[in-house]
């Protein structure tokens, strides 16, 4: 019914399997590019360019023994599972070691205030979790089917792997172990989602059918549950991860609207509204005088966000005319 033959099974094992006479080269190859790869997302974090990062996921081969996993699993095939996960995480830990090493020539730390790169990867939600599940089919389907197989260029950009874990070795060099963790927990929700998605495209292509293993159910019950668990364990998280932004969000959203009539009023402007812990800062600027500050709170408090503890930086200031040389 899926079309899926013996020839496309040994394909796909040549593609994600590291064994056979060509290992060794199978190998350099992993270990060549996923260095290469791990400072290309260091550097692109750093400079906060997306084209570099971007460049790093599509030479990044992190998606190979993820996917490994996912067949290894599938085919009950022990001795390729424990070498594509030995893979992976030996992978994952260089990876964060070399973002570590790159953040020891920054002369600056590298955290979610001097890089949107970093601030977009600590704070992973339920919506990222639904997007990997989707590229991780994307991928498994591409790996199935090889009439579709050039989308996987777009699964390695949609999939995020090697820059949050660079993300993680910057910022434990940086000192930022909380933004570290939360990075962290963004590639971990990316490899579950495309183990779970993974396994779901292959129960789909009936591949366990196709090689033999689709009667001896226990052990691809307990890998089901396994990866089950997994996925789980990662909702938990995310779920309180989504609650917060999304309070955080609507918070500086209304913050931002009073703040702008407040300021408009005097003559003002409103430069920024940004969140800091549990406090909304307001960075405001104008000529003197200054707009009063209990109108500002009344305005607030009419708005329902009288519970919001807001501090406002104003910058009070006028064009002073520098005199011109006589020369």
């Amino acid at each position: 019914m899926t079309g899926l033959t013996q020839p496309d099974l040994g394909r796909m094992r040549s593609q994600l399997f590291f064994e056979g006479s060509d290992v060794r080269r199978r190998l350099s190859r992993y270990w060549l590019l996923l260095p290469l790869s791990a400072v290309i997302a260091a550097a692109g974090v750093v400079s906060d360019s997306t084209a570099t990062v971007i460049g790093a996921m599509i030479v990044a081969p992190l998606m190979t023994p993820i996917l490994g996993v996912v067949l290894s699993v599938v085919l009950r095939d022990v001795a390729n599972l424990w070498r594509c996960l030995l893979l992976l995480l030996t992978g994952a830990v260089a990876v964060v070691w070399l973002g570590w090493v790159v953040g020891l020539f920054v002369p600056y730390p590298v955290v979610a205030a001097t890089s949107g790169q970093v601030a977009s990867r600590i704070s992973p939600r339920l919506i990222d979790l639904a997007a990997a599940l989707a590229t991780g089919a994307v991928g498994s389907i591409a790996l199935a089917r090889s009439d579709i197989s050039d989308t996987l260029p777009g699964v390695a950009i949609a999939i995020s792997l090697v820059p949050p874990l660079a993300v993680v070795g910057l910022t434990l060099e940086s000192g930022a172990d909380h933004e570290a963790l939360g990075s962290f927990l963004l590639f971990v929700t990316n490899v579950i989602a495309i183990l779970a998605s993974g396994i779901v495209v292959m129960a789909f292509f009936h591949v366990a059918a196709l090689s033999g293993t689709a009667r001896e159910s226990s052990g691809h019950f307990l890998g089901y549950l396994f990866i089950g668990l997994l996925l789980l364990a990662v909702i938990v998280p995310l779920w309180a991860n989504t609650e917060h932004v999304d309070r955080s969000t609507v918070r500086l959203t209304g913050v931002q609207a009073v703040a702008d009539r407040w300021a408009e009023g005097a003559g003002w402007s409103v430069l920024g509204v940004s969140a800091f812990n549990d406090r909304v800062l307001i960075d405001a600027t104008g000529p003197p005088p200054a707009p009063n500050l209990a109108i500002l709170r009344h305005d607030l408090d009419d708005a329902g966000l009288g519970h919001v503890d807001v501090r406002v930086y104003r910058i009070t200031g006028a064009y002073v005319r520098v005199a011109q040389s006589a020369h």
